[in-house]
């Protein structure tokens, strides 16, 4: 028994050292983000109201398409939040339009079409924006930029999962097994929709 007893506190002595172990392992860093284009509806200038909310165009309000909130985190590779950086997204209207003199500048003039917001000490960012839409060659996808000041640290595109258009989508499927780094759920909320997208960016 003695014996017995020596073997559990020395164990027991032990303990604190492999819990300090443990909390020492270095996290996994995180797979960034992937990079796609642009695209060529990036606005040629950004209209004068860029806020968060895509469905109030100054005073106008939109009333089309499903309403949706985007929001998520942007990280580095470690996890740690990118302080300053700002999210943009733009994309088309319920009929497909975008505000762009490439497109014949046909989109809702209710719709926002653009928004811009800097993240909070956490890293999240929140938009209040439309399920997005298929339209000619294209599946649903919201445009992405992170900027942090003057420098871009990302541009890409948000899908929704689940979507049949998205198989028959070249810059979609081109992205292999990083799909799913891009392409969340749209889920059903009190208030619309709801879609989390967590940006990892090499800053």
């Amino acid at each position: 028994m003695p014996d017995l007893s020596r073997r559990r506190a020395a164990a027991l002595i032990a303990l604190p050292a492999i819990w300090t172990a443990v909390r020492a392992q270095p996290t996994a860093p995180r797979r960034a983000t992937p990079s796609q284009t642009e695209g060529p509806f990036y606005p040629v200038e950004l209209p004068a109201d860029s806020d968060n909310d895509l469905l109030r165009n100054g005073s106008l309000r939109y009333a089309k398409g499903q309403p949706t909130w985007v929001d998520g985190t942007v990280t580095d590779l470690q996890g740690k939040p990118v302080a300053g950086a700002q999210v943009e997204i733009w994309q088309c209207d319920e009929a497909g339009h975008y505000h762009h003199p490439g497109d014949g500048n046909r989109a809702d003039r209710n719709f926002q079409g653009f928004g811009r917001v800097t993240v909070d000490a956490d890293g999240r960012y929140r938009f209040r924006t439309i399920r997005p839409v298929a339209y000619s060659g294209r599946t649903p996808h919201i445009h992405v930029k992170v900027k942090l000041e003057r420098k871009e640290l990302l541009t890409t595109q948000l899908y929704v999962e689940g979507d049949p258009h998205n198989e028959r989508d070249f810059l979609w499927r081109n992205l292999g097994e990083r799909r799913g780094l891009v392409t969340v759920p749209f889920k059903a909320a009190a208030d619309g929709l709801q879609a989390t997208f967590a940006i990892v960016v090499a800053a």
